[in-house]
């Protein structure tokens, strides 16, 4: 009983250290969506090189995230996770000395290492619970990406104050404290400390990629492009569409994006509860299913309407306030962290041995999905000149999905219960239906 206890304690000592410096992560990897609108002023920026500028931590953090979850199952999350922190800090120090946008591009490519600290967390977090309980320490870790509200919060406070310098060298400090902080608290996970005892090697690269050549782990992929991507496209895209939609001025911009960024990370623990309680498959339906009802909502634009009336033209008028934006985007957000959660309950239970490798690459997809969105919401409002045509593009990728992942499971129940491909009708027509067959049979010579 002893023995339990200090288990599941270290697990949940492990669970929320990582918790913590995931959002610290977190926080940094999405500074430029506070910091970028003051760079983008100061050099003259288009939409499209805006949105290029905020997605370039995104890609770098994205293309790193299998190659650093299949390290940490060789070496330990605590120490690359350290590692990661350090090197992000640095990074962010060093993006007050860019003058130039290439140099900014540059810059912000390293910040994005802060990125690839997903992978690691969810390698290192889920090699201390059991597949029952994994669901819901995932989601805990997951719901790290708070941090992005956090930037969003204070961030503004900080830039109005002393400039965008200010918040990056604010957050390189916080970092880097946190990193050091984190290597001292944190222990190394059992799987590790196993190995060291007996003196095993480390899974080869070759066996721990093995699994990519599954269709499953690209499909897993594609859910966490909208999911994930979705929802890191739209955290650092929401305050320049508030500012240019509704004219508010970047404090409040920031106040109401984060109303979209904070429940779509911490209901991301509910999301992990439901998927061990009713299964990731029922979580996922109704991720995609109202996700797709909210961003077909949100992607109508400002729309005026002539009528031909019998004295006369009637106007009408057809658009969003702020008040249904804003609640529409709350609930957006917090289905998608709800299918977070529910896409990397998956991953464990489909491929135990191969966490670090498949939790890396969907990771990876998913946060190409926040590099290449943020870019095609600028491209498409600097070509469409409508501002919810970012909407629109995510409801045609949900749909996408949504359509996917039912035929997918279709052809999976077909497979194992072949009888769900025979005809059904309601029940009183299948007992009248057989009634009439036996009467007919009763009749025959």
């Amino acid at each position: 009983m002893t023995a339990a206890t200090d288990a599941g304690r270290g697990a949940n000592r492990a669970m929320w250290l990582s918790t913590a410096a995931f959002t610290v992560c977190f926080a940094v990897w999405t500074i430029f969506s506070i910091i970028g609108i003051a760079i983008q002023k100061e050099l003259g920026l288009s939409g499209t090189q805006f949105g290029l500028l905020i997605a370039m931590p995104i890609l770098s953090g994205s293309l790193i995230r299998m190659f650093l979850g299949i390290w940490a199952d060789q070496y330990g999350g605590r120490l690359v996770l350290t590692l990661v922190m350090l090197v992000a800090a640095a990074a962010t120090w060093m993006l007050t000395w860019a003058t130039t946008y290439p140099g900014f591009l540059l810059a912000a490519l390293f910040v994005g290492v802060a990125g690839g600290s997903f992978s690691v967390g969810v390698t290192y977090v889920s090699q201390w619970f059991p597949p029952q309980k994994q669901g819901t320490a995932l989601g805990v870790f997951g719901a790290g990406n708070v941090g992005s509200a956090v930037t969003k919060l204070l961030a503004p406070l900080v830039l109005v104050a002393a400039g965008w310098a200010m918040v990056a060298k604010v957050w390189a400090i916080v970092l880097a404290a946190a990193g050091v902080l984190y290597y001292l608290t944190a222990a190394d996970d059992p799987k590790l400390a196993e190995r060291r005892a007996s003196g095993a090697q480390p899974m080869p690269f070759r066996k721990q990629i093995e699994p990519l050549a599954n269709l499953q782990v690209w499909r897993f992929s594609l859910y966490y492009f909208f999911v994930f991507g979705g929802f890191v496209a739209l955290a650092l895209w929401l305050p320049r569409y508030l500012i240019g939609a509704y004219g508010l001025d970047v404090k409040t911009a920031g106040l109401i994006a984060a109303c979209y960024s904070i429940p779509a990370s911490v209901f991301r623990i509910v999301g992990g509860q439901l998927s061990d309680r009713i299964g990731a498959r029922s979580v996922m339906y109704w991720t995609f299913g109202v996700s797709a009802i909210c961003t077909f909502l949100l992607s109508y634009p400002d729309t005026q309407y002539i009528v031909k009336g019998i004295d006369g033209d009637i106007r009408l008028s057809l658009a969003i306030g702020l008040v249904p934006f804003t609640v529409l985007v709350f609930v957006l957000g917090f289905f998608m962290s709800l299918g977070k959660a529910a896409v990397y309950k998956h991953i464990p239970v489909y491929y135990p041995q191969h966490v670090g490798s498949v939790g890396g690459v969907v990771g990876m997809i998913g946060g190409l999905g926040g590099f290449m969105l943020p870019i095609a919401f600028g491209v498409l409002a600097d070509y469409t000149n409508i501002w919810s045509s970012c909407f629109m593009l995510l409801f045609v990728l949900v749909s996408a999905a949504l359509v996917w992942m039912h035929f997918a499971i279709r052809r999976m129940d077909l497979s194992r219960f072949p009888r769900l491909g025979e005809e059904h009708d309601l029940p009183e027509i299948t007992a009248a239906r057989d009634a009439a067959e036996r009467a007919a049979s009763r009749r025959r010579p």
